[in-house]
């Protein structure tokens, strides 16, 4: 067991230019944009909008008081389904102020995801974009509590347009009274879980939850004061928030890159102090570099590794973070090599987003490393990894029942994953409990484990998928990597690098096939791939394969490629 250092704020040691110290992210907030009034607090690359602190919280004061003038009080919820930009984190933060409870959902939601989520979460005011405005309206006349829907950009029959909403607060608004009103054990966000079966559970997480998540982390990693951070995943999702919670404690900028495809791009010009990802953006980023011809930095001098780290971007990052899953120790390799010693942390939306993280001076790759001072981390007998601490999530809003199946009594949240932790505390995952391949002879496997075997042995390899629970052997369904395949089509003079065209090239079958010759040696036997299908399409986040964040939707991967499947065992 990793056993839980002291949690109390007392004797917390307050920093310059620091508010980790604050019981609510609206104090925290108050005081950053106090302390940073005329640095850059919100910006779009190329700075083509920049806000400074005092402009941010001027306008979380007047959308906060518009809020408050249209009904909206302490608990309830506040909507958003917008691309990642400034407004979206001055909307958020103008909810936080009065005590409401500011969420988002994924933009890629269809109707009826939308309505079963605002209507679960009771929202009264909806903000979004024109572009998703449609899908929103559809859905409104059956939410009997959705009051409002508020448009950034053309508002149209339905909706209002955002400047409605920021010049509707009244004289009579206590701005203050309002936020200092505010305590830690008040829910300050609802992250739905983007489940692949069932209606996503709603997880509710305090001011409290957050401010400890930002204080634990700093013991690690011992936060700087300003930096600059970038927002491109989707606001739905825990770590992009996280970004956001960040800035208010510490005064960084917060870059707002409106696609998730662009972020690599973006890197040069936010230059961020501190970057996370998620694995399937590290490989892309080492497979557009290998496609360079950049295939072992360790050899480089370091003059010329300086250049790749700085023509990236990121030669002013301290702390790089990989998360949300399994990367291939290859990966980490490459980019530590490269002088880009990356984190691989773990978490869940139910633990506040970091509980396990390896330190920058002591990381231990194939582990996702020690848990966070004043966090607990033990196994139960099954080998299934429990948590407890201050950054366990209040509940599931209006699930009682999930919530005591899934935090016993003792206040161990029972994670679902299956683990090991060794004699330092350093924690590896094997796998989600319900994802194992338990094969026809009743072996148990780590389909992850399979997956970045094969990725990280070819290049042309983008995505993985290992198939075989009750099945006899295991096959993999293959997606190509669109940057290796664009290399490899200019090395053999194909005039077609899409995936379409390669998937069907015998050049290409013969290098996908050494490869996954080659993880097989790293297998034992009975978790080899014995056949694999290579698909003739590219998999784009948000679609029925891959979550927002690109984790596997193993589910409908395995009915909508059923034939394909089904094909391998005939």
């Amino acid at each position: 067991m990793n056993e839980a250092s002291d949690t109390t704020v007392t004797g917390l040691k307050a920093r310059e230019g620091l508010a980790l110290d604050a019981q609510t992210l609206c104090e925290a907030f108050q005081r950053t944009a106090a302390h940073y009034a005329d640095a850059v607090a919100l910006r779009t690359p190329d700075d083509a909008v920049s806000i400074t602190w005092a402009q941010y919280a001027q306008r979380v004061e007047a959308i906060a008081a518009g809020l408050v003038a249209l009904g909206v009080s302490r608990g309830d919820t506040v909507a958003m389904m917008l691309t990642n930009r400034p407004e979206a984190l001055i909307v958020d933060s103008a909810a936080l102020h009065i005590g409401a409870i500011p969420f988002s959902i994924y933009n890629t939601s269809a109707p009826e995801q939308i309505e079963y989520m605002f209507g679960h979460a009771e929202c009264k005011v909806v903000v979004t974009e024109a572009q998703f405005a449609d899908r929103v309206l559809a859905v409104g006349e059956r939410l009997p509590a959705l009051d409002e829907v508020f448009v950034l950009d053309g508002a149209s029959q339905g909706t209002r347009p955002l400047t409605d909403l920021e010049a509707g607060g009244g004289d009579g608004f206590d701005f203050e009274r309002a936020w200092r009103a505010v305590t830690g054990g008040d829910v300050a966000t609802l992250i739905y879980t983007s489940g692949t079966t069932g209606p996503p559970k709603a997880v509710e997480l305090t001011h409290e939850n957050l401010m400890w998540q930002l204080r634990l982390v700093d013991r690690v990693f011992s936060v700087k004061p300003a930096g600059r951070r970038m927002s491109y995943l989707p606001m739905a999702h825990l770590a992009d928030r996280l970004s956001h919670y960040f800035s208010m404690v510490s005064g960084a900028s917060v870059t707002c890159v409106s696609d998730v495809m662009q972020a690599v791009a973006a890197l040069s010009d936010t230059r961020p102090t501190t970057w996370g990802a998620v694995p399937r953006i590290w490989e892309k980023l080492r497979a557009a570099l290998e496609a360079q011809g950049i295939t072992d930095p360790g050899t480089l001098p370091e003059s010329q590794r300086a250049a790749i780290r700085a023509k990236l971007g990121l030669d002013e990052a301290d702390t790089l973070i990989s998360g949300a899953a399994p990367i291939a120790p290859e990966v980490l390799e490459f980019f530590a090599a490269l002088g880009l010693p990356i984190c691989e942390g773990w978490g869940m939306t139910e633990t506040t987003a970091i509980t396990t993280i390896n330190p920058s001076e002591q990381i231990r790759i194939g582990t996702v490393g020690r848990a966070l001072p004043g966090v607990e981390v033990t196994l139960a007998q099954d080998g299934e990894l429990l948590v407890r601490g201050p950054t366990i999530m209040r509940g599931y809003r209006k699930d009682p029942e999930k919530t005591s199946e899934t935090i016993d009594a003792d206040g161990w949240l029972h994670t679902g994953d299956v683990g090991e932790i060794d004699a330092d505390g350093y924690v590896k995952i094997v796998d989600r409990k319900k994802e194992l391949i338990i094969n026809a002879g009743g072996k148990n496997m780590s389909p992850a484990n399979i997956e970045n075997k094969l990725k990280a042995a070819c290049p042309l390899i983008g995505i993985a998928v290992a198939i075989g629970d009750r099945r006899p052997y295991n096959t993999a369904l293959i997606v190509l990597e669109p940057d290796a395949c664009a290399a490899f089509a200019a090395a053999h003079g194909l005039s077609d690098a899409s995936p379409a065209a390669l998937a069907g090239d015998a050049a290409v079958q013969q290098e996908i096939l050494a490869g996954i010759e080659r993880a097989n040696t790293q297998l034992a036997r009975v978790e080899q791939i014995k056949i694999h299908t290579i698909l003739p399409l590219d998999w784009e986040p948000g679609g029925d394969e891959l979550t927002p964040t690109m984790k596997l939707r193993r589910k409908p991967i395995a009915e909508k490629y059923a034939a394909e499947i089904d094909a391998m065992y005939a």
